[in-house]
């Protein structure tokens, strides 16, 4: 599966540094984003480890398995696997194949539960053109300016920004990656989608509208009046061609398994049951790293001289103690909360399916929430043959979900999971005794499985307030150390946490007086 490597810009082979050598880099959190910014920096020659509190990588876009089923945690389908889409570009840099994968057509069929039939996302532009205008009579202005606004994006991000600038050189790539398209996005930074509709003679449009909070809401947790308006322009562009969203033979632990592949092509080590207790900058300048390791709490402690951060940014106050800066310790306690995540994992015979089921869907008007729904298809390694895999998915407030006592959260779980199951069997006309396997997670479970605070799933929100300038960087005000992942630009999902990997290791290889650039 992998490509001859391109030879290290600095040494062929890279040999394991003594025990008490400070690392050049130390990864913390094998995430996508994480197990990509160990692999980049690895094949660029520096001695790199990667720490991972769980027993295996992969983090929301990992994956498990019970009995002959296997689960997808969190993210389901994935961006960017086109020809010189980001994770191509990625994987063609690194040596590696991307793994195998077929294109979502339709990306998503929404059920709007209004008696008007469901919205069917097809890949082709020109049959989704046919399709919006069936369902949204009168909205192609609004389309028109989400598509100017997405090519302009697409060009911008395409030469490789870093947003938002916190130096001379953030500010250089930044303006090196303007172009003319920028124009007329730039007057909308600080614009929503609803403002979009708004401009274009929609805004009153409630049908519409409505399918846009369904929408946006996956990708930017937010509903159309509070997602930028140039991040969701792209995002609403997604499912079709050139771009495409892609659903991973297997499973999506491929995905982390071929960063793997990469990073130890490079000589990199990828270290799991290391869960990071503490990190300190020394006199030195060195960042001195303590970690538990397992469960029987063996100690780690090693020195690095840049670590990159592949965490919540919520981590940071317990993780750095006094040495957090005051004014960023501000900033990080008024980041608004994330959301959690309720998430039923279900097995069903495929026959109680109706034929040809796509692979995911959207139902609003059910309980406890609107339903984003994955459907395993036949051959793709979930599940046996005749057989499928249900994961449906519902955003919830985390924190209150660790407030419960025992027995009321016990009550609250099984409420919820035969909720959510009620909701599949009137929006999949599943029979009652379909259900070959059903098991819930809450906030409590991701917090487990995944070591984020709260459980929770996603970035900050792609609120204007919190989108490109006006974000969080990955370059913190303490030398040699970095943040990437979901709550840093562009945002969550895998195209974009591995986006946000990329510019964390320009910006620490630059500072190191070196470049770092993929082909297209």
């Amino acid at each position: 599966m992998r490509l001859p490597a391109r030879p290290s810009p600095l040494r062929p082979a890279l040999q394991t540094p003594p025990a008490d050598a400070p690392l050049d880099v130390v990864v913390v959190g094998a995430g996508i984003a994480g197990l990509t910014a160990a692999a980049l920096l690895a094949r660029e020659g520096l001695t790199v480890e990667l720490l991972e509190a769980h027993r295996q990588s992969g983090g929301c876009a990992g994956t498990f398995r019970r009995g002959p089923y296997t689960f997808d945690v969190g993210a389901t389908q994935v961006a960017g696997l086109e020809p010189g889409g980001s994770h191509a570009r990625l994987f063609r840099h690194l040596g590696v194949t991307p793994p195998a994968a077929t294109p979502l057509d339709p990306a998503c069929v929404v059920h709007l539960a209004d008696g008007g039939g469901p919205v069917r996302l097809w890949r082709d532009p020109q049959r989704w053109r046919e399709e919006r205008q069936a369902h949204f009579p009168g909205s192609e202005p609004f389309w028109r300016l989400c598509a100017a606004l997405h090519r302009a994006n697409w060009e911008f991000a395409g030469r490789d920004p870093v947003l938002p600038p916190r130096s001379l050189w953030d500010l250089g790539q930044t303006l090196r990656a303007l172009g003319a398209g920028n124009l007329l996005s730039g007057p909308l930074i600080a614009s929503s989608v609803a403002d979009l509709l708004r401009l274009s003679g929609c805004g009153g449009d409630t049908r519409l509208r409505r399918f846009l909070d369904l929408q946006l809401r996956l990708y930017s947790q937010e509903p159309a009046e509070r997602t930028a308006a140039l991040y969701g322009a792209t995002v609403l562009a997604m499912g079709q061609e050139p771009l495409g969203l892609w659903h991973l033979h297997g499973s999506m632990q491929a995905l982390s398994s071929q960063l793997e592949t990469a990073l130890a092509a490079g000589g990199g080590r990828l270290r799991l049951g290391h869960r990071l207790q503490r990190l300190r900058r020394a006199g030195n300048g060195l960042w001195e790293l303590e970690a538990t390791v397992g469960r029987q709490g063996g100690d780690y402690r090693r020195l690095a001289r840049d670590v990159v951060l592949a965490i919540p940014p919520q981590a940071l106050p317990d993780l750095l103690g006094e040495q957090l800066p005051p004014g960023y310790g501000r900033r990080l306690q008024t980041l608004p909360d994330p959301s959690g995540a309720l998430v039923l994992y279900a097995a069903v015979p495929r026959r109680a399916l109706a034929p040809a089921t796509p692979a995911h869907l959207q139902f609003d008007g059910t309980s406890p929430g609107a339903l984003f729904v994955s459907v395993s298809q036949e051959g793709d390694g979930r599940a046996p043959a005749g057989q499928a895999t249900l994961i449906a998915s519902v955003f919830t407030e985390a924190r209150p979900w660790f407030g419960l006592e025992p027995g009321a959260y016990a009550a609250a779980k099984a409420e919820t999971q035969a909720a959510i199951q009620a909701g599949l069997q009137q929006g999949l006309g599943l029979p009652p005794d379909a259900w070959l396997h059903a098991e819930l997670a809450t906030p409590r479970g991701f917090a487990r499985w995944t070591g984020r605070p709260f459980g929770f799933v996603g970035g900050l929100g792609q609120r204007p307030g919190c989108f490109g300038p006006f974000g969080l960087a990955s370059r913190t005000p303490l030398p040699g150390l970095w943040l990437c992942g979901d709550s840093i630009h562009p945002g969550e999902g895998t195209a974009g946490v591995s986006l946000s990997a990329l510019t964390a290791c320009r910006q620490l290889l630059a500072r190191r007086g070196r470049p770092l650039q993929l082909g297209a």
